[in-house]
Parts: C-alpha cells; structure tokens; sequence
C-alpha cells in the first residue's frame, strides 16, 4: 500500500502534481522491481476523510496480505475535492474508487462519473442493506450506486457539572423547557463566564443542527424544510425552533459571539466548561477523547421535542461512502475491495474503534459500544431513523435570493417578521425547486402517506 496524506491547496496545484501522481503508470524506479511487483494490479482510492485515515490504512494493508497481486494508493483529499474529481476524470486520471457524499451521488451518475454495483453486488450482499437504500442517496433510477456505512445520530449535548449546579435535574424534554434551562444554567455560570447555550451558527448547517432534530422528533410530515407529504418547501416546520432560539438569544442565554461560531471553536468552549447546552452528532465522544479533552462531566440525550411529544423520529444523516468508477479499468479487483470494506467484520471493527455508530443492521445487532466515554447516548435507538432524500442542495443550486440558513440566522440574533420571512422562503425554494425538476435534476415526488412516525424502530427495537 502507498498513503498519500495531502491536502489541496487549489485546483493549479492539483493539474501540477496530483493527477499524474494518480497515473496508473509506476515511476522508473517502481519498475525495475521484481516481475511479481511489476504485475500488481494497481488501485487508487480517493477519500476526504482523515479522521479515520489510519484505521482505513490498516485495513488496507490487511486487504494487501490477503490479495498479494493487489496494490492499493490511498489519497486523503481535503479542499476542493467536487473540483479535484470533476479534473480527474475530464483528464482521464480518476480513481479507481471515491469516497462520495449524499450531495454528490445524482450529479456524479449523471456526468457519467460512477458505475452501478448492480451487476456485481450478490443477493446475500443486498439483504444487508435493503431497508437502509435511499434513492438519491444510494440509487438513481433504481441502480445501486453507493451503500451506507455510519449515520450521524443528533443528540443534545450537556454540561452535567453546570446543570447539577443550576438545581436541573434532567435534560430538557421541551422546547420551553430548553429556554428555561438555557436562563437557569447563565445564571448559576455567572461566575465562570459559562451560559446557557451555544450553536455555531457560522456554519451553513449551524442552525439547522438544532432544527432538523428538534423538528423530525417533533413532526411527522418532514426534514430539512421539505415536506415529503406535499412534495414542497415549507419552512414552517422551523417556526417554533427559530422563536425559542430567538427567546434564548433575547435572555441573554446564548453564548456571545455564537452568531460566529464554528464548531471546533465551540467544542473548545464546552470543554473549558463555558457551554451548558448544544447540538451535534456522534462524532463527540471521539472529539472529547483526542482533541478537545475535557475535565468537565459532560453526557448527552435525545432532542427535546416542540411540545414533549414524540411523535416522528429523530433523523440519522446516512446514506453514501464508497463508490466505483465507471473508468476504472480494474472494476473486478476494485469491487472487491469495495466489498470487502463494506463486510461486516470491517465495518463492526470500524464502530468499536470509535470512528463512527454504523447504521448498517447487521452490524449494529454485532458491535460492541466503542471504549470512548459517553459513546452510549450516540447508539441506536427506537426513535432514531433514516429518512428519504430530500431535494435541497439541487434546489440550492438554483436558488434566487438569500439562503435559509441566512434567513434564520438574522430572525435568531437581530429579530424580524418571521411569518413574512417564512413564506418569502417557501415561495423562493419552491420556484427553484421546479426549475430543478424540469431540468430532470431530481425526480422526488410528493408522498401523501409518509408519516415519520412509521419509521420508529427501523434500525433498533428499543
């Protein structure tokens, strides 16, 4: 195996070194090696995950020893990678195999970029995965393109030394209660400089890694500002997270400066114990472990819910990891591998090393928790689920006008007419929205009996 560890810095750098590094021919010196080096099949596998990058690395020289005649180069990508990849293959020199996002599946299969695991993915295979495919995420027009691996389960996230000390005895199961919580925790950090909460809402996602879960716990008919039952935007499923955001914000409750903060800078506030509560992921416990270690008792919980009712399911942000090639000369060997990564013995070891909770069934019934701290308020549970794919980030590229994230950041710190904002927004995300579907860029269709409430228990009974 060779690793290549590399960022990009900018798409001149990446004509002038990158791709021919990605040459399928071997320098000269590789070349006077053995006749048994010498007929290698060569694979090149780009991904812009570095979280993971040694684990990926082990399994990749444990697949080498298992396949002699396999030799597999690994990039880590970083800036610019949709850029990279568009290159890559205009210039004849893509991987083998990439790392894709939900975002890019539909693009890529139509710019001719991907190749469909259906005529090499067997039954067996297929059954593990059948109730976690999701079109637009994992199909384009009923083939098989990419499978899952880990979701994001979305948690509340709390300070259990600070609410012990504001007199709160559990998280906040409501949204008034996340208000109430938010004062009473500012007060008792007075003296420390801690409030209540934080969000990083310098994000494009900021805000709505408080709404999506808030919301989808809450609702039945929704994600994202999407409405699956009338296959429309209506971002009047936002209305009572944004007011209690805006309340928050108002008491004097929210973590000053939040408006321009990202998350790294925010987790390294929590750790010096400044934030009461946020919202993020799965991914915490490993961050509180390595890089931003922390003496505070810190533990986290499901999402509070509009009103207490737990009438939707809480969503799980899953749904692309490894794809082929569709100019890959080596689809066999490269399926292989790709198969291979995706075994449940690969994919089990993967989650007990802490890089991810997999949304796989069969390999959420054999993992172990992880050995991180707090990693068991992240597991599967009843209300935790995967949605279908909704057509934002294509409707986005057609959008006129401010963004949604935009929008609701200026009613959370300045204030405003909501209601009047909120229709503005259904009205521009709706136009773009049909500009979408008549340039064929998404087929998602209204379904009038999805209720989120069905999805409960889909990927654990309890």
């Amino acid at each position: 195996m060779r690793s290549n560890k590399w960022m990009l810095a900018g798409i001149s750098l990446l004509l002038a070194g990158a791709l021919a590094a990605c040459s399928s021919s071997k320098p000269n010196a590789e070349a006077s090696d053995s006749n048994t080096a010498a007929e290698k099949t060569k694979l090149v596998y780009w991904t812009i995950d570095r979280h993971d990058s040694d684990f990926i690395e082990q399994k990749i020289s444990e697949y080498e020893s298992l396949h002699p005649d396999i030799d597999i180069e690994m990039k880590v990508m970083a800036e610019n990678y949709t850029q990279s990849v568009d290159i890559a293959f205009s210039s004849k020199q893509a991987p083998d195999i990439l790392r894709v996002d939900t975002g890019n599946v539909s693009t890529w299969v139509k710019k001719g970029y991907l190749e469909s695991f259906d005529s090499y993915i067997t039954p067996e295979m297929k059954s593990r995965f059948e109730n976690v495919l999701i079109n637009e995420k994992n199909t384009v027009d009923g083939k098989i393109y990419t499978l899952p691996n880990i979701g994001q389960f979305w948690r509340l996230i709390y300070n259990v030394d600070l609410f012990e000390k504001a007199g709160i005895t559990q998280p906040p199961t409501t949204l008034a209660e996340m208000v109430e919580a938010a004062k009473k925790l500012t007060e008792a950090g007075k003296e420390s400089g801690a409030y209540g909460f934080a969000g990083n809402f310098k994000s494009t996602s900021g805000f709505e890694r408080i709404a999506f879960p808030i919301t989808t716990l809450s609702k039945t008919d929704g994600t994202e500002g999407f409405n699956f039952k009338t296959g429309q935007f209506d971002f009047g499923m936002y209305k009572e997270v944004a007011e209690a955001l805006r309340q928050i914000k108002v008491d004097g409750s929210m973590l000053p400066g939040s408006e321009s903060l990202d998350i790294d800078p925010l987790r390294a506030q929590f750790a010096q114990g400044k934030i009461g509560m946020y919202f993020n992921h799965s991914v915490e416990p490993s961050v509180y472990k390595t890089q931003f270690p922390t003496e505070i008792r810190w533990a986290a919980a499901l999402p509070p819910t509009v009103d207490g009712s737990q009438s939707g399911a809480s969503q799980v942000i899953a749904g692309s990891y490894l794809a082929m090639s569709k100019d890959s000369e080596h689809k066999d060997a490269a399926w292989q591998f790709i198969e291979w990564m995706y075994s449940d013995e690969v994919q089990t070891a993967y989650q007990e090393g802490g890089y991810g909770v997999s949304v796989i069934p069969s390999v959420a019934a054999a993992a172990k928790a992880p050995d991180i701290a707090g990693i068991e308020d992240f597991l599967p549970t009843k209300l935790d689920a995967i949605y279908p794919a909704t057509p934002l980030i294509i409707t986005e590229g057609r959008l006129e006008g401010t963004k949604k994230v935009d929008v609701f950041n200026k009613y959370i710190f300045d204030g405003g007419d909501l209601d009047k904002e909120l229709q503005d927004l259904n009205t521009r995300y709706n136009a773009a929205l049909e500009k979408a579907k008549a340039a064929g860029d998404t087929d998602i269709e209204a379904q009038p009996d999805f209720n989120a409430g069905s999805l409960q228990g889909s990927l654990a009974d309890k």
